[in-house]
């Protein structure tokens, strides 16, 4: 898969999840650009934390 550095993440799921994630947006009056970058950058700060612990207890 390439990763460039335009910044776009292209995916492909299943049609009847992203059905379903869109709904669930909708009633959530978010977009999925809102919602994936809210949840990489918990992922992220999450990952970094458990990083900087391991680092810690060494």
């Amino acid at each position: 898969m390439a990763k460039g550095d335009s910044g776009r993440i292209v995916l492909e799921v299943d049609p009847r999840l992203k059905k379903q994630l869109y709904s669930i947006l909708a009633l959530e009056q978010k977009t999925l650009k809102d919602w994936f970058i809210q949840q990489a950058e918990q992922h992220v700060k999450s990952k970094k934390n458990d990083l900087i612990k391991s680092i810690e207890q060494e």
